[in-house]
């Protein structure tokens, strides 16, 4: 079932928002400093690309000094857009039933948007 809501999501713009992440991934890591949030951005870019199946986790070590900091300057500098494009699509999504799992894709990408640091995108074990 996981495969073919994925191809449903890759067909209904699924591959766009993959392929807007990972143009700005390249563009992030062109300089040095921005290499960190350009891995984010990879990071999002592989959930926005096959999402049914996989669960975003904070990592244990996710609650230091270097994540909160980073995180925050993620925040400021465009997270915040990016988790209310993503919220704004999942409700749009959420209206109708046949939308509903393609909005919770977008609740997920939502906040993993706004905080990516100290975050890992694993298999879900289906529960």
């Amino acid at each position: 079932m996981n495969v073919l809501l994925n191809l449903l999501w890759l067909i209904f713009g699924g591959i766009f928002t993959a392929l807007e992440y990972l143009v700005c991934s390249v563009v992030m890591m062109i300089t040095i400093i921005g290499i960190p949030f350009g891995l984010q951005t990879l990071k999002m870019a592989s959930l926005a690309l096959w999402p049914f199946g996989k669960k975003v986790v904070s990592r244990p070590e996710s609650g230091g000094c270097l994540y909160l900091l980073m995180n925050i300057l993620w925040i400021l500098v465009g997270g915040i857009w990016i988790c209310l494009s993503h919220l704004v699509w999942g409700v749009v999504l959420c209206i109708t039933i046949i939308g509903i799992p393609f909005g919770m894709q977008h609740f997920k990408l939502a906040g993993l948007a706004l905080t990516p640091f100290g975050k890992d995108i694993v298999p879900d074990s289906g529960n």
